[in-house]
């Protein structure tokens, strides 16, 4: 089992996001107030603080939200989740792995910065199967098959 270290958010696609703490997932949708919400597989993106982590350790000032993910988590392998896994998150939420990593297109400004970024290869995405109330403290959780 692991954490929610961070609650994510950004108004616009193409920005870093910013920890709002907390927030409501809604089926088929993502995160409310979020701009990469909509009825398609990547919903919800989550990165490890492990993750993150690895591009401290590049030298970069870097922390939750920065790769645009909208939960950071700790203590939990997400790379290793097959797409099917289902994750309970918080107290009701409900969520299905849709995809591991992502191509990017463009370089963000954290490849620019490090030659590098952690998102494109141990990020995943999540569609909303239950909604929910999340918050940084709950739990994540890898629900048997």
């Amino acid at each position: 089992m692991g954490k929610i270290v961070a609650v994510c958010t950004s108004p616009r696609k193409g920005m870093r996001k910013k920890n709002v703490g907390e927030g409501t997932l809604i089926v088929n949708h993502g995160f409310e107030g979020d701009a990469h919400v909509g009825n398609w597989h990547r919903q919800v993106s989550l990165l490890a603080l492990e993750s993150i982590e690895k591009m401290r350790q590049m030298g970069l000032n870097v922390g939750p939200g920065d790769f645009a993910e909208n939960l950071t988590t700790e203590g939990i392998d997400l790379v290793s989740l097959p797409v099917g896994t289902k994750l309970k998150i918080g107290d009701s939420a409900l969520g299905e792995v849709t995809q591991i990593g992502k191509e990017c297109h463009t370089r963000c400004a954290i490849y620019y910065q490090a030659g590098d970024c952690v998102m494109p290869k141990e990020g995943i995405f999540i569609k909303v199967l239950q909604g929910g109330k999340v918050k940084v403290g709950d739990n994540i959780e890898v629900l048997p098959e």
